[in-house]
Order: C-alpha cells, then sequence, then structure tokens
C-alpha cells in the first residue's frame, strides 16, 4: 500500500511513521507534507497514491483547504483533537477519524477498514464528509461566554464580540458596542474556541472578529497595521510571517 502522511508535528509523524511501518511492514510512504501548499504538491507529485493520513490543523490552516485547490480522489484518514463524541456523526464507508495522540489498535482498525472498503464510491463519500465536518464543526465552536459583572453574571452570545485583548495577563472581551469583562481564558484557548473563519489572530494581544477590522494599512518591513471598531489606543500590528495569512482569511 503506498501513503502519503501530512501532519505538521514532527514528533506526531515519526511516531506516526513509525506505527504504520509496524502494523504494514509492506506498506510504503510516499512522502510527507506539513503545510497547505505543500501537500498539494505532495498529491500531484505522487499520482499512484492509495491512502493518505492527514491532520485536520495544520501550520498554515485546515487541510480542509486542501481539497479546494485539487482534486482528491483517494480515501483520507483524519487525524483531530476533536473529541470523541463528535467525531461518530462523521464516520463514513470509506473514511475515518483518529483522535490524537493516534492509539495503535485504533489505527490497525481504521486500516482494516480502509482494506476492506476499497470501492470507487470512496471520492463520493470523501466529498460528502467535507460538508458534513465543516457543518459540524461549526456548531461546535463556543457560542456564548459566561461573565461576572459585580455580583451578577451575563452570557455575551458570540454575535456580540468585537474582539478579544490580552493586557498584562488579564484577557478581556470587547463587545460591538464597547463594553469590557474579564474572562477566564487565554487568548491561546480562545483561539481554538471561535470559528476561524470569523476569527483571527492579530498578534500576542489581539484575537478579532473579522467585521470588527474597520481599516489595512501597509506599514514597515512588510507588516500590516490593523484599525478596530471599537477603537483602541494601541497600535495593532499584523507580522510580516503572518500577513499573506492574514490576506487570505480576509479573501476567503
Amino acid at each position: 500500500m503506498k501513503l502519503i502522511l501530512i501532519e505538521d508535528e514532527l514528533p506526531a509523524l515519526r511516531r506516526l511513521s513509525k506505527m504504520l511501518l509496524e502494523l504494514m511492514p509492506e506498506a510504503e510512504i510516499l512522502g510527507s507534507a506539513d503545510t497547505i501548499d505543500d501537500a498539494v504538491a505532495l498529491f500531484q507529485q505522487h499520482k499512484d497514491a492509495q491512502l493518505a493520513l492527514m491532520d485536520i490543523e495544520l501550520a498554515d490552516g485546515q487541510s480542509f483547504e486542501i481539497f479546494n485547490r485539487i482534486a482528491v480522489t483517494i480515501p483520507i484518514i483524519f487525524t483531530t483533537a476533536y473529541d470523541e463524541f463528535a467525531l461518530k456523526a462523521f464516520k463514513v464507508n470509506s473514511i475515518d477519524y483518529l483522535l490524537k495522540p493516534i492509539d495503535p489498535d485504533e489505527l490497525k482498525q481504521a486500516l482494516e477498514k480502509f482494506k476492506k472498503l476499497q470501492t470507487p464510491s470512496n471520492s463520493v463519500n470523501l466529498q460528502e464528509l467535507l460538508v458534513s465536518f465543516n457543518q459540524k464543526t461549526e456548531a461546535n465552536f463556543k457560542q456564548r461566554f459566561l461573565v461576572k459583572m459585580g455580583q451578577k453574571y451575563l452570557s455575551i452570545n458570540i454575535s456580540e464580540v468585537a474582539y478579544f485583548n490580552a493586557n498584562e495577563k488579564v484577557v478581556y472581551l470587547v463587545t460591538k458596542d464597547q463594553k469590557k469583562y474579564i474572562i477566564d481564558y487565554t487568548l491561546d484557548e480562545l483561539e481554538g474556541m471561535v470559528e476561524p473563519k470569523a476569527f483571527f489572530r492579530l498578534n500576542r494581544q489581539y484575537l478579532s472578529k473579522i467585521d470588527a477590522i474597520e481599516s489595512i494599512s501597509s506599514y514597515f518591513n512588510g507588516k500590516l497595521k490593523i484599525q478596530l471598531n471599537p477603537n483602541v489606543v494601541d497600535e495593532i500590528l499584523v507580522s510580516r510571517e503572518r500577513a499573506s495569512e492574514f490576506k487570505q482569511w480576509l479573501n476567503q
């Protein structure tokens, strides 16, 4: 069996490769990729691949973007950090999910399932899975935040949020009507809780919703300067390294 691996964490890639070769000594790993661009090139280079194991969250975005760029006709076994309950809704005949860290027995079962279900309908099932997964994961993102105001608690709907701001180890939720609340999450945690199509991590201090971005202008050394609404006194810059990803996010 000829395989390709899409994984952006080197230790996870090495562990997965080792498990695959232990379970299937006859397997041939044609190559691996850690970004969307590299994955596209890998699929184009190895048209004889029979199966791909693919991490969902890559360094430069979700791996589903790969399917928007090229036609992928081989089955995919996704690896993901999503909880096991959510995954059950997306099981289809030719595709499986492995919850990270990957369990060798579950990997073995997924490979056996693949061998039994090799049919021409695999590509159709894959497209159905992608649509279903995207719909479900959108519903799984956080929709409300419980905040404290004096002795009272308020529930803030995600639609009211303009951006999140970290300042001196305190993180604030700022609403569209300029109200500000302390929340008990870090920006790193929040980044994994909110819909990535709607929110972008501008820098170490700001995680902004797309409709809170008032204006964008060029800055020194390839950086971008962002004006938010509600306005802030901070100078908000997107680094040169993330500028391209930010533009792609705005253009999706």
